[in-house]
């Protein structure tokens, strides 16, 4: 499809040094099947290639496997040296090639052009990336060392023996693994790649109680000893292991993480605690860093696939700002609220009327609204959509080696087959932190009909190559869970005003990113302005604004992503409501969006203009999944 083609190669070249190689430059080289198989087309022929290679890939990461439900790999952690990083590039440059000389794209159908094109647009945002490998933090907010015990702890699972035996094996290779990350830190600050202060500080912490309790201190039980404590008792109740073979293996595991784990946690630590002192106390942004302003324009072209300037996504926010503050005027003014709108503001942060007891009980009450919410949705999903996702989902307290007071809530995936169920996490360490009346909001963008529903479609999609059921796109994903929580309002929940005023709270707040992550990181804002911003143009409580604040401070750009997104789809929505009239379908809209996957924007603006150009159920089936 030419349109597809052309925005998405587009995009591709708006970095210097870009190398693809297109078909057209390479002989096409034609695979025939062998006498006794039925004939391919060439669409079947490159998915089946592209399964093959996708395969390959999950070989680089037994942890991606495992996140995946896929048990190969079990016992083996991920290699993350430089090395290791250089090997995963080279591999996609040759697949691409390959793939280049063996598929004419123009004998694909539509569905396999747009893997064709995804393919390539995969391996060249990995050369993109080079020149800023070292400008990650590493031991930012969520870095290896919480990742690793909420690896072990979430998405290994134990049900026998050896997969028991895995489990020691993986903590034996910590050390390794944690050691790799604590050197791709120091090469970071040798280069003058340094993350801001409070990552050191967050990360000290974060360790000191990963660390804390048995096995590594005597003082209570460490989350990760509970854990491997709990699957084998489990094993054992099951007959499938005896308690020798269970106390054998925890002799094995406490070795290893005195052996291992803990040298590499107090490895960590100590240079954490020594390389602060070269850190400021003032926090900058992109633009400080060496390179920093090509790096935050990478950075905005990767979270947002759409080639906007900084100004330009700056502007944008100032403007939504503005317009969704007179939404939220229309509403202080209908509940009846006598002074200003940052009067309400104040309000809403200080009031006990909006947040459960800091208790317990109050976060029991807190979780268990948020499941109403998701089961009153659940009830409604069908007359809003085509494909429904067959994978459960479960709502649950962030575990409290990794919990922040503030700290944004999260979804994690779970497998294609349901054995794992999506998770809906929140941080819930100060109620304070998380208002009533902004959590049916936050269900319905964290849940369904948001990343969950998303994102579970996406893991159980047949007819198109796996990879395109694994990989994501910040703009379309959490666009798409931005689009989700206004589609609430269409759908007839928010019935409570203040519920409504908390959508628009989390609307505005996702305008308030477009202005202080480019404030921050093309525009130098200081820690504190970007602080002052919020407050002065939202009602979040303080302590979440400044937890954010450190995000953006992070994770350059992808705090654009979600409202750039959210405009992007709502805009190609319109487009087809202008094209089709009576005829839209907003089902059939929402299946053609989400139904082969996610997808950079631009193809996503192509692939809505096929359907545009012939609706109906058959011609979005041919476009969602090829031709029979």
């Amino acid at each position: 499809m030419k349109f597809t083609t052309a925005i998405l190669y587009a995009w591709i070249s708006l970095s210097a040094g870009a190398s693809t190689v297109f078909a057209s430059d390479l002989p096409s080289e034609t695979l025939k099947p062998h006498a006794s198989e039925a004939p391919q087309t060439e669409s079947d022929r490159l998915n089946q290639w592209l399964d093959q290679e996708f395969e390959t890939y999950l070989n680089f990461s037994p942890m991606t496997q495992t996140r995946l439900g896929d048990k190969r790999g079990y016992g083996e952690l991920d290699d993350v040296s430089d090395s290791a990083r250089d090997g995963q590039r080279r591999w996609r440059r040759t697949s691409v090639l390959q793939m280049q000389q063996r598929f004419d794209r123009a004998r694909l159908n539509e569905a396999a052009q747009q893997s064709f094109d995804l393919w390539i647009f995969l391996s060249d945002r990995a050369e993109k990336a080079v020149p800023y490998l070292r400008h990650e933090y590493v031991f930012g907010r969520n870095g290896p060392h919480t990742a690793l015990p909420n690896f072990l702890i979430n998405y290994h699972t134990v049900d026998n023996l050896d997969e028991l035996t895995a489990y020691v094996a993986r903590i034996r290779a910590s050390g390794r693994y944690l050691n790799q990350y604590l050197e791709r830190a120091k090469l970071a600050a040798a280069a003058g790649i340094r993350a801001p202060y409070f990552d050191y500080d967050v990360a000290q912490s974060q360790i000191k109680r990963v660390t804390a309790g048995e096995p590594f201190t005597q003082d209570g039980t460490s989350a990760l000893w509970r854990d491997l404590n709990d699957k084998m008792s489990r094993l054992v109740a099951r007959g499938l292991a005896t308690k020798a073979q269970a106390e054998a293996l925890k002799t094995e595991a406490r070795a290893a993480i005195n052996q291992a784990m803990m040298p590499a946690y107090a490895a960590i630590l100590a240079w954490l605690e020594t390389d602060r002192l070269e850190v400021s106390e003032h926090a900058t942004g992109a633009s400080a860093l060496p390179d920093g302003k090509a790096f935050y324009a990478h950075r905005l072209a990767l979270m947002t696939t759409l080639p906007l300037s900084a100004d330009d996504i700056h502007q944008t926010g100032l403007e939504e700002v503005a317009r969704i503050q007179a939404e939220m005027n229309a509403i202080r003014t209908a509940v009846g609220f006598k002074g200003s709108l940052n009067d309400f503001f104040n309000h809403l942060r200080d009031s006990d009327d909006y947040y459960y007891p800091n208790t317990d009980i109050g976060r029991a009450q807190y979780l268990d609204l948020a499941r109403q919410h998701l089961t009153g949705m659940q009830a409604k999903l069908p007359d809003f959509f085509g494909i429904l996702p067959k994978g459960p989902l479960v709502v649950r307290r962030v575990e409290a080696f990794r919990e922040q007071p503030g700290a944004a809530a999260h979804y994690m995936r779970g497998t294609k087959d349901g054995s794992r169920a999506g998770v809906f996490y929140v941080h819930l360490a100060d109620m304070r932190a998380v208002s009533t009346y902004r959590l049916e909001n936050l269900s319905y963008h964290e849940g369904v009909p948001g990343h969950h529903l998303q994102i579970a479609i996406q893991q159980e999609l047949e007819g198109i190559p796996k990879f395109r059921t694994h990989h994501g796109y910040t703009a379309f994903s959490e666009g798409w869970a931005l689009y989700a929580e206004y589609l609430g309002k269409e759908m007839g929940f928010y019935q409570d005003a203040y519920a409504d005023f908390g959508r628009l709270t989390g609307e505005i707040w996702r305008a308030i990113r477009l202005v202080v992550d480019t404030g921050i990181h093309d525009q130098g804002w200081s820690e504190a302005r970007a602080v002052a911003y919020a407050l002065n143009n939202s009602p979040r409580p303080e302590a979440t604004v400044r937890s954010e604040i450190r995000r953006y401070f992070n994770m350059p750009g992808q705090a654009t992503a979600y409202k750039i997104g959210m405009l992007e789809i709502q805009r190609l929505r319109k487009k087809a409501e202008t094209a089709l009239q009576e005829a839209f379908d907003i089902r059939q809209f929402h299946d053609v969006v989400i139904g082969s996957g996610p997808l950079p924007l631009p193809l996503l603006e192509g692939k809505i203009n096929l359907w545009l150009a012939s609706p109906g159920d058959a011609q979005a089936s041919r476009i969602l999944h090829g031709p029979n």
